[in-house]
């Protein structure tokens, strides 16, 4: 603790600060120390989101391991973690990295940042490492995921959360970081529960913004709305956001998507603002033009897409609540060809 400025009475009179010191000195040996253990804390999942924030909690102090695979692991294995920061600078972390979670320890918590189209297989991995209460926190798109991970893990294992953050993977254990990195998460049934004040703790000591929110499944929603409009444009035109903006039709279009998408989560029992539609409209307005959704992005490299979640899901939960989305649907039925990759 920093002390304040000695008094006069104090530079007068050496004996007594001496005397004082000591007694101050053995007061605080006297005290019982608060000592932080480190979490331990798996990342299922180390690409951009999962490396990114994974990374920054090993740099705290935290323990971290890291699930990843193919050419990506072996670079993290062999130079380590790289992460090239806009904001941070660059830096290298050495995780412990495995592809497979036999022989690792307890996790404290688990960020779960997997495609999700993977949650299902890599959330059941995860019965070895699972504590009676240690979260599974899904940082992923979509707003099914934590059912899904119920499904596999039993009822109120997942947490739901949003990760602010504009990453990508530059090359195998290359992580650029563009932008922002804040997360918003809670448990799905509002409660504020020592696990989630854990959690928020441990990204504090890595000074990442965290706010544990009452109701996560609106911010799950409003991120769900943004990212169907978004990678819907982006990926059907393969062209930036800034060209969507700048074609009337298209935009056009991002803003039916962003309608229909916010009238689903109002059938579907979100509570959203009236303006919901107007802000995330307003919000879609200041991302830097050249940026394309990931979703674009894996359409123009030939991976497999995350389609089934965002617009498949919508479309689906749209026929079953008796919501009308056509342009979602038509998204949705442009891309299905691509859904699996390249193919050949």
């Amino acid at each position: 603790m920093r002390r304040g400025p000695r008094s006069s009475l104090l530079r007068r009179r050496p004996a007594a600060r001496a005397a004082s010191t000591a007694t101050r000195r053995s007061s605080d040996a006297m005290r019982p120390q608060c000592i932080i253990r480190a979490m331990h804390i798996v990342v299922m999942g180390a690409g951009s989101v999962g490396g990114y924030f994974g990374a920054k909690l090993l740099r705290a102090g935290e323990k971290v391991t890291m699930v990843a695979r193919g050419p990506h692991l072996e670079a993290i294995r062999r130079t380590g973690l790289t992460i090239r920061s806009a904001v941070d600078g660059e830096s290298v972390v050495r995780p412990a990295a495995v592809e497979r979670l036999e022989g690792v320890a307890r996790a404290d918590a688990v960020l779960f940042c997997v495609k999700s189209y993977d949650t299902d297989d890599a959330a059941a991995r995860l019965w070895s490492i699972l504590g009676s209460d240690t979260p599974v926190l899904s940082l992923q798109n979509g707003v099914d995921n934590e059912e899904r991970i119920d499904a596999q893990l039993g009822a109120g294992r997942a947490m739901g959360g949003v990760a602010q953050v504009f990453a990508t993977i530059e090359s195998p254990g290359v992580i650029r970081h563009h932008a922002a990195g804040r997360i918003i998460f809670g448990e799905l049934d509002g409660r504020v529960s020592e696990r989630a004040e854990r959690l928020r703790d441990a990204f504090a000591r890595a000074e990442v913004p965290a706010e544990v929110s009452k109701d996560v499944r609106r911010a799950l929603w409003e991120k769900y709305i943004l990212i169907c409009a978004v990678a819907g444009t982006t990926a059907v035109t393969r062209e930036t956001i800034g060209v969507v903006r700048e074609t009337p039709a298209t935009w056009r279009l991002f803003r039916t998507l962003v309608d229909e998408a916010t009238a689903l989560a109002g059938a579907a029992g979100v509570d959203l603002p009236g303006d919901t539609a107007d802000q995330i409209v307003k919000f879609a307005q200041t991302i830097a033009p050249g940026n394309r959704a990931s979703l674009a992005q894996d359409l123009l490299q030939g991976r497999r897409l995350e389609l089934e979640a965002l617009h498949g899901h919508a479309s689906r939960l749209g026929e079953r609540l008796g919501v009308p989305t056509p342009a979602v649907f038509a998204v949705y039925a442009a891309l299905q060809p691509h859904a699996a990759g390249r193919r050949g």
